[in-house]
């Protein structure tokens, strides 16, 4: 019954990571909060005058602006604007009067759905690529998924976007070259809709993936106990899989996790080019309509996925690798 204090210990360990990260992760995203408020204040032009044009009076001007409350001072606004955003109250859209929560829950569905969808195919190919690409090094295999994969890193997403737009559906008229969905969409249409915007992005994050988790897995075969493993003569897929691959999770997941992040956070460009109704189309829209509410917002709710999936990476890091449990 020795070990028992040992791993109350570890489960406190564990605990007091999570709190940590956590803290710090609060503390980033109001450092953001302050970069994404400032950062909208300092933006040349004036709110009022944009929304009433340029032949608008003064008085038309100042009165528009005590009904916004663009007449207090950046700090007051700050706050209030925090404090509402805690409470998950963004304000108003200044463009159309919609309450903003409310408008952003639908389009965060959507662009949660299609970064899933996406992580689905490119997660366990970029893992399956990687294992082979180790388990034949020096190969012709290895050498074309390094090919394939290089090409993939190096195509920005809206030509990557626009190329299948021309195989897909101009040259073969086999999918929309629109991702417009709705909630009235039977399950398998949308998913077929949007399948051109899901392998776009699967290609922007499908080589690092698969390139880390090839570095990684090389990394642990240079060990000793592999070498012994090796040795006894078992099989190479065996040792990849039962003996290399857990000890290789670590940078394996936080890689994985990055890209997820990006597939949240980096869709504006696709979406913007498959006219996909999520967060990506919803920003672009309102920064055209210089709709600082709406835009505050989206950068926030971006700000607090990547925060959240970065710490649960390193939390899954760590129950991967107990090393990282006892920090020196």
């Amino acid at each position: 019954m020795r070990p028992l204090p040992a791993q109350k210990a570890t489960g406190g360990s564990l605990w007091l990571l999570l709190i940590k990260r956590l803290f710090l992760g609060l503390v980033l995203l109001w450092a953001v909060s302050v970069v994404i408020f400032a950062g909208t204040q300092i933006l040349p032009g004036d709110v009022a005058t944009s929304m009433l044009g340029q032949q608008a009076t003064p008085e038309a001007v100042a009165s528009i602006r005590k009904e916004l409350g663009l007449e207090q001072p950046a700090p007051v606004r700050y706050v209030k604007w925090l404090n509402g955003a805690v409470r998950g109250d963004f304000g108003r859209s200044y463009s159309n009067r919609q309450d903003i929560a409310k408008s952003i829950a639908p389009r965060l569905k959507n662009t949660l759905l299609l970064a899933a969808m996406a992580a689905v195919i490119a997660v366990p190919l970029s893992i399956l690529l990687g294992i082979l690409s180790v388990l034949y090094t020096g190969t012709w295999i290895d050498r074309t998924i390094g090919l394939v994969t290089l090409s993939a890193i190096s195509l920005p997403e809206f030509f990557a976007g626009y190329l299948l737009i021309a195989y897909f559906s101009v040259a073969h008229f086999w999918l929309p070259s629109s991702a417009t969905v709705s909630d009235a969409m039977p399950l398998g249409q949308r998913l077929v809709v949007m399948l051109l915007p899901c392998l776009t992005l699967v290609l922007a994050v499908l080589g690092h993936m698969m390139r880390m988790t090839r570095a990684a897995l090389l990394n642990v075969m240079a060990s000793p106990y592999i070498e012994t493993a090796l040795l006894k003569g078992l099989p190479s897929w065996r040792i990849v899989w039962k003996h290399a691959l857990p000890n290789a999770l670590s940078p394996i997941v936080n890689v994985v996790a990055l890209n997820l992040a990006y597939l949240i956070v980096g869709v504006v460009v696709v979406e913007v080019i498959f006219v996909y109704p999520g967060m990506g189309q919803y920003l672009v829209d309102h920064v055209a309509k210089r709709d600082v509410p709406v835009v505050q917002a989206a950068g926030l709710v971006f700000a607090a996925v990547y925060i959240v999936l970065n710490i649960v990476a390193d939390m899954i890091s760590v129950l991967a690798n107990p090393r990282l449990r006892h920090p020196r």
